[in-house]
């Protein structure tokens, strides 16, 4: 029998399981999406999410061992993503994998979440993409960083407040548009003129490798809402103004991000560059950013599609730690919260 592992995502809102084959065949990837119980909030609630996870996580497990057509007895590991995360959601998971590999007395192998969505990038490539700047945008993280192999990632930057698929989503509120923000503010700025609007591109001109969306959402509430006592307030708002006010703002987002990832392959002298999380579905920002490393000759590899949001196929990254025997301890603990640059 081929050696299996099976691995388990609850980092955010979406629990998730695979069945991952040695040689990186995905056998089965299952995940259950609880958009619909945040979209009310505009946000993820992280107490409604841990919930969920309690209710889903058994049967989300169970369907995946089933579509792999396998029994846990045919494993040879347990991977878990352990960090980072909200902590309440990061437990559900933890527990039920530490459960799983006492019971089967097998390893257990702590997943990186940020680095799994780069894995993804090694996953869907013939060939090794490591050395490489890392970038992966989120609804959690706008990160940076100098991917020197499958486990070795230092951070080479980050956004100071809030991540670019958050700012996606609170940018959707404002406009009236449904969650999650970026599907919806991307369908809107097809119709927009993304000149239309000249929002501010925060550390655009400064070679500090960090992010920070927060000045750009304010700029487009005062651009839709107005300014508190001003006199003169923004024109009412209509289909052709929202789609402009949509495609302006997404382009000041992607025009940061294409910049930092440039200016992070000059300094590390990198000719690869590999995007993963969940805004990496954006086409702006894959357009941008390939034609940014046609230009330089750069290799781009974008996590597929289905490899792009939450999954637990990105779990592939635990057979790198399987092969050199780090293994984690029942005791671990999960460490929640964002990646910050320091």
């Amino acid at each position: 029998m081929p050696k299996l592992l099976l691995a388990i995502e609850s980092t955010c809102d979406e629990t998730a399981a695979a069945v991952i084959g040695r040689d990186l065949t995905i056998l089965s990837s299952i995940v259950s999406s609880q958009s619909d119980l945040h979209e009310q909030y505009g946000g993820v609630v992280p107490e409604i999410a841990a919930r969920a996870h309690v209710e889903r996580i058994l049967p989300v497990i169970e369907s995946a061992m089933s579509e792999a057509g396998v029994n846990l007895t045919d494993l040879s590991a347990i991977a878990v993503a352990t960090h980072p995360g909200l902590v309440g959601s990061l437990l559900v998971g933890v527990t039920a994998a530490k459960t799983l590999a006492l019971i089967l007395d097998l390893p257990l192998i702590a997943i990186d979440h940020v680095q799994a969505h780069l894995y993804a990038c090694q996953m869907s490539s013939a060939k090794n993409v490591f050395p490489a700047v890392g970038l992966v945008v989120s609804g959690g993280h706008t990160n940076l960083y100098d991917c020197r192999d499958a486990l070795e990632m230092p951070l080479l930057g980050s956004t100071i407040d809030d991540a670019a698929g958050e700012a996606f989503d609170k940018v959707a509120a404002i406009l009236g548009l449904t969650y999650p923000g970026g599907p919806s503010i991307q369908k809107a700025a097809d119709d927009g003129n993304a000149d239309a609007f000249d929002f501010p591109k925060a550390f655009y001109h400064q070679s500090r490798l960090a992010f920070s969306f927060s000045g750009l959402k304010t700029a487009v509430l005062y651009e839709v809402k107005g300014q508190p006592g001003a006199h003169q307030q923004p024109p009412e708002m209509n289909s052709k103004r929202l789609a402009d006010v949509a495609a302006s703002f997404e382009k000041a987002v992607v025009d940061v991000i294409v910049r930092k990832c440039e200016q992070a392959l000059k300094q590390l002298g990198y000719n690869s560059l590999c995007v993963g999380g969940g805004v990496a579905a954006n086409r702006r920002l894959r357009h941008d950013l390939k034609s940014m490393c046609t230009e330089r000759k750069t290799q781009l590899v974008i996590a597929p599609m289905e490899y792009c949001t939450d999954n637990a196929a990105m779990g592939a990254i635990a057979w790198e730690s399987y092969d050199r025997q780090l293994f984690a301890s029942l005791d671990i603990d999960v460490t929640p919260g964002l990646v910050r640059a320091q």
